[in-house]
């Protein structure tokens, strides 16, 4: 059961992951579990790595932290109105559920592989894998992480787009796509005087490769 050994071991690692960035947002266990619409026995399982969080739950709890995907690099961004700002759990998860089983069948479809494929990589009956599928049953973030690879298929594509949460999410990751360019571009960038360069190169990556060999062949002729 070499899967399903290496599945118990990364809920572990995600629970581990989810206690300290709790702790780190001053946050309790009880009102975890609130947000997430769950029992405080069944939370405590998550951070013990005993049950596996699932990605739209892990999604809501990291706004809810104020820690965007994954988990939890860095120090918590939590906000005192964070909570208000939080869908009902159960539509939310309900919700994600069903688009995670949708995409998950379609990155399997896409793959050439069947369920009875899934069901052997997870070590799991082809019940739970249409389960899954169909929504019925939130796949375990470990489990969604071990078929993404197999389905070599990113678990971006898995992640929610759409909704304040993971719009907020998206917003984070840009964030720190930022904050890791060269300091001298992020310097440009921020400069309010280089707007309409920057409004120039964003035209340009959007005309045709053969508009952008004229423009080209003319600033040619003009330097030489």
């Amino acid at each position: 059961m070499p899967n399903q050994q290496a599945i118990e071991r990364r809920s572990r690692i995600i629970g581990a992951l989810i206690c300290g960035a709790r702790e780190r947002a001053h946050f309790t266990p009880d009102s975890c579990a609130e947000v997430l619409g769950i029992s405080p026995v069944r939370f405590a399982a998550y951070e013990e790595g005993s049950e596996s969080i699932s990605l739209p739950e892990l999604e809501l709890l990291g706004r809810y932290l104020g820690n965007p995907l994954y988990i939890l690099r860095r120090e918590s961004l939590a906000d005192e109105d964070a909570e208000e700002n939080l869908p009902a759990p159960q539509s939310f998860l309900s919700l994600r559920h069903r688009i995670v089983g949708v995409r998950l069948q379609q990155a399997r479809m896409q793959a050439g592989h069947t369920q009875e494929y899934l069901a052997e990589l997870l070590e799991q009956p082809i019940s739970t894998i249409a389960a899954y599928e169909h929504g019925e049953m939130p796949i375990p973030l470990a489990e969604l992480e071990l078929v993404a690879r197999a389905l070599v298929s990113p678990l971006d594509f898995f992640l929610d787009s759409d909704s304040e949460v993971g719009m907020w999410h998206q917003a984070q990751r840009e964030f720190e796509q930022f904050t890791e360019l060269p300091a001298e571009m992020r310097e440009f960038v921020l400069r309010p005087i280089n707007r309409s360069y920057l409004e120039l190169a964003m035209n340009l990556a959007e005309m045709p490769a053969g508009a952008l060999r004229q423009i080209a062949e003319g600033l040619l002729e003009i330097t030489y």
